[in-house]
């Protein structure tokens, strides 16, 4: 039986009704959710983990014996990475700490001949104060006849020639003080010198060993055995798991209630939409990703084109969330910022070097052992230990040139 053409357009106009009340409803829904919801989020899919890359260098020159971590193994931090041949570090370590010795037994000799300077003064400065008092007794006895003119000249003669004798060794003695005065065998300049020359080859010499700066996972290893490495050339690479961050690339026309510490919500695709991360915004890079290329452009040049830049935001991500869900740098993400509110200011910054990657305490006490070691090879160098002469140089205190001479009169 044919349906009667009026049921049909009862029919029509019943599904166009419900079609046209299902596109209101879910028009309404939409505004509603994006009025409450999406107005207050941007999100961009041009965002990325990344963390902080702890290169590993040499410090040292040498041929690499031995390699004791592979890619991917974790290590904590002091834990020995490379082993470089250490023949020529000890040879030359020995050869400074035999220097460093020599020259302590040099200075040593300089300072007893200081002494022995010291000793000759006195000596001079007695035997010449003992003829000025014969030259004045004599003086006194000469007008009354008890002596004669020739003993008195012989004195006289004798006295002019120990005061040239004393003038040579308060010279001989000056000559000695310039090199030891102010000082003593310890503290002394070349010693000093000679203390920092052994401290440099002891250093040169930890420095056949290479070890983790920080705890983190093995990535990029270069090294080989057999390789001879220079200072600076890069050995592999720690990428610490624990503290990761999101870099997301936001436009331009995005930015403008963007704010450090508002919410986020970051899908990482490892995961897809499974997890959710949450994450705070931590601070905006004062600059495009085109400012920081390696070719930034020449607007100047007359090829400018107006394109819509992207700035890098740093958005922080949760420990706890990271340990329960690793990710690694250089993941592709899909990032949800809340920019309802925030109280910080746009050039504010919420970032902190607050994390073991930011410092390292590995080498903080080789300078105490490289000294500690200087001072021990200074102390069993140093054959006899400085006196009161070596401070103090005094002698018998003579009689005064001017009361001799005016016995001449």
């Amino acid at each position: 039986m044919k349906t009667p053409p009026k049921i049909i357009h009862a029919r029509r106009n019943r599904y166009l009704l419900s079609v046209a009340l299902m596109l209101v409803v879910g028009t309404l829904i939409y505004a509603g959710y994006w009025r409450h919801y999406c107005r207050f989020r941007i999100v961009s899919r041009n965002a990325f983990v990344t963390g902080n890359l702890i290169p590993v260098e040499a410090d040292a020159t040498g041929i690499v014996t031995q390699v004791l971590v592979e890619e991917s193994q974790y290590v904590n931090k002091g834990d020995l990475l490379v082993r470089l041949d250490e023949h020529r570090a000890q040879t030359a370590l020995g050869q400074r700490r035999g220097e460093l010795g020599q020259v302590v037994r040099e200075i040593g000799a300089v300072f007893a001949s200081r002494r022995q300077m010291c000793q000759k003064l006195i000596a001079h400065s007695a035997r010449l104060a003992r003829v000025r008092h014969d030259v004045l007794r004599l003086r006194q006895a000469l007008p009354n006849g008890s002596v004669s003119g020739q003993a008195m000249q012989n004195a006289e003669d004798q006295m002019m020639v120990l005061e040239a004798e004393m003038r040579e060794a308060e010279a001989e003695l000056n000559s000695v003080e310039a090199k030891v005065g102010g000082t003593d065998r310890v503290l002394h300049p070349d010693v000093e010198a000679a203390k920092h020359k052994f401290i440099a080859a002891y250093l040169e010499y930890l420095r056949q060993r290479i070890h983790a700066p920080v705890s983190g996972y093995v990535s990029m290893r270069k090294v080989q055995v057999g390789n001879r490495v220079q200072p600076g050339d890069s050995l592999m690479t720690l990428v610490p798991l624990e503290h990761l961050w999101v870099e997301a690339n936001l436009r331009e026309t995005e930015m403008a209630q963007v704010r450090p510490g508002q919410p986020a919500e970051i899908t990482v695709d490892l995961y897809g939409k499974s997890y959710i991360y949450h994450g705070t915004v931590e601070g905006l890079v004062p600059g495009t990703g085109s400012v920081f290329a390696l070719l930034p452009p020449d607007n100047a040049a007359g090829n400018f084109i107006h394109i819509v830049e992207r700035v890098p935001v740093r958005i922080a991500l949760r420990k706890d969330e990271i340990l329960k869900n690793p990710i690694r740098p250089g993941l592709s993400t899909t990032t949800s910022i809340y920019v309802k509110e925030s109280e910080q200011p746009l050039g504010a910054s919420l970032a902190a070097v607050s994390t073991q990657e930011y410092e390292t305490d590995i080498f903080v006490d080789e300078l105490a052992d490289a000294e500690s070691k200087a001072q021990e090879i200074i102390r069993d160098n140093l054959i006899q230990k400085n006196d009161p002469l070596e401070s103090n140089c005094n002698s018998p205190e003579p009689v005064p040139a001017k009361n001799a001479a005016s016995a001449y009169r």
